[in-house]
């Protein structure tokens, strides 16, 4: 069995990650505010890098089925650097959610097991969003909801 083991490399990483979810949810508050998110970002994949190393954070980003998340997450990264906040970060959300969809399943699983606010992730409403999202994700990326306990409709992946 794998263990994780918590090292200061990585207890750093994960603070520094932190304070750039911190400041990149500031600058999209005050306005989408350039300096607060350039700093956002590169605390963001500075924390990244020391979590789980240069070497796979690397092949995270250079996998083939990633390179549309890449190039779109750095376009973005960049246009928030030249002063281009908006369109910036429009083409930076996009990236994210390509190159972080495998992990939404994976999340929302964790957020059931919350012990308050897991019961109100598995209400029927928010199960039937949760159908929503995987049936978005099928036609778009791939399906990955085998996680859900009910039936998707429009899914024509095995794993549903």
């Amino acid at each position: 069995m794998l263990s994780f083991e918590m090292n200061d490399r990585k207890k750093i990483g994960l603070g520094l990650t932190g304070f750039g979810i911190l400041f990149s949810f500031l600058g999209i508050v005050f306005f989408f505010d350039k300096g607060l998110l350039a700093m956002g970002n590169i605390l963001f994949l500075s924390g990244l890098m020391l979590t789980i190393g240069l070497k796979s954070t690397m092949q995270f980003f250079m996998k083939r089925q990633n390179y549309k998340g890449t190039i779109s997450f750095g376009i973005g990264f960049f246009l928030v650097l030249i002063g281009w906040p908006l369109m910036g970060m429009i083409l930076e959300a996009y990236g994210f959610i390509v190159l972080f969809s495998g992990f939404w399943p994976t999340l929302a699983v964790f957020l059931q097991r919350i012990p308050i606010l897991g019961w109100i992730f598995q209400q029927p409403f928010v199960m039937s969003l949760y159908g929503g999202v995987c049936s978005l994700i099928s036609h778009s990326i791939v399906c990955r909801c085998s996680w859900i306990s009910t039936e998707v409709k429009g899914c024509q992946s095995e794993k549903c």
